[in-house]
């Protein structure tokens, strides 16, 4: 089934240990994208101005991601330039320039307006609630954010979330949005407030899967040498949701093999600087990876 993916498109400039790399493709819809193209071809809307390689866009179309949305406008891509700690859990922001994204107004293309599933990238609660007034037929609607919308803008965030199925948050914000601190609990007051299911993400110690239905929990897969961690999270979430359109089924043990996926994917983004290691993934590789998270949790 067709997936519609929302959010930036960007060029960062990012150093780590490992070295530096710069004007290289970033944002989250980036990430989200190519990661759910492993399993399906996502729809890709966002903005970038006319400063944005012309390979970039190449890049999407040859992996599969429909960029007919992806607009084009005269001026300067969001453009981020940070710089991780030795423990990469850790950053420094060095530069941010919206660009053409200040002022985007995302405007679905009628022809992508039934997509049957939506990842609402981390942007502006009042964008992804115009979007959402934009498809009222989609079928299961994953939305992630972060700490900065639930501190300045609270009741837009809480609109969104209560038209959402999956909310994808990590542990901190979790707490922030519930305020309950044990995880369990603050994952069923976010419930509470609309979405069927909610995923909560920890970093290297793996992500869990709360429903109805039952909870599950999924190790980060073992990566001996990170050398860049950004859109880690939104690997994650772009191929979980690839794997459910792919499926076209959102019960619970698909949202269990679909995180599964998101983790494995998530294991070569963070193995290469922008979205190299998304790219060079091999199915074969992507299995074998899988495999080995089912025997870390067997016994």
């Amino acid at each position: 089934m067709s997936l519609l993916i929302v959010g930036s498109v960007a060029l960062d400039d990012i150093e780590t240990t490992h070295g530096k790399a710069e004007r290289i493709l970033g944002g989250a819809a980036s990430f989200a994208s190519i990661a759910a193209a492993h399993f399906t071809q996502p729809q890709l809307l966002g903005i970038v101005g006319d400063d944005f390689p012309l390979e970039h866009i190449e890049l999407f179309k040859a992996r599969g991601v429909d960029t007919q949305a992806l607009e084009i406008k005269p001026g300067k891509t969001f453009y981020w330039a940070g710089r991780y700690h030795a423990d990469f859990m850790h950053r420094d922001t060095l530069l941010t320039e919206l660009g053409v994204f200040e002022n985007w107004s995302p405007t679905i293309p009628e022809a992508l307006r039934g997509a049957a599933y939506v990842l609402l990238g981390n942007i502006h609660p009042e964008l992804q609630l115009h979007v959402l007034e934009q498809m009222p037929g989609a079928r299961f609607v994953a939305c992630d954010t972060m700490n900065l919308w639930i501190k300045t803008a609270r009741r837009g965030l809480n609109q969104v979330i209560e038209k959402i199925d999956l909310l994808l948050i990590n542990d901190e914000e979790a707490r922030m949005l519930s305020g309950e601190v044990a995880l369990p609990l603050a994952a069923r007051a976010i419930q509470a407030q609309g979405p069927r299911v909610v995923i909560i993400k920890r970093g290297e110690h793996g992500a869990s899967v709360h429903t109805p239905d039952g909870v599950f929990y999924v190790p980060a897969y073992p990566v001996e040498a990170i050398v860049d961690p950004t859109g880690a999270g939104d690997t994650f979430a772009g191929a979980l949701m690839g794997f459910l359109a792919s499926r076209d089924s959102v019960e619970f043990s698909d949202l269990c093999q679909g995180v599964v996926q998101g983790a494995v994917l998530a294991s070569f983004a963070v193995e290469t600087f922008s979205l190299e290691g998304l790219v060079a993934a091999r199915p074969q590789e992507i299995e074998q990876r899988a495999q080995t998270l089912a025997r870390m949790v067997r016994w």
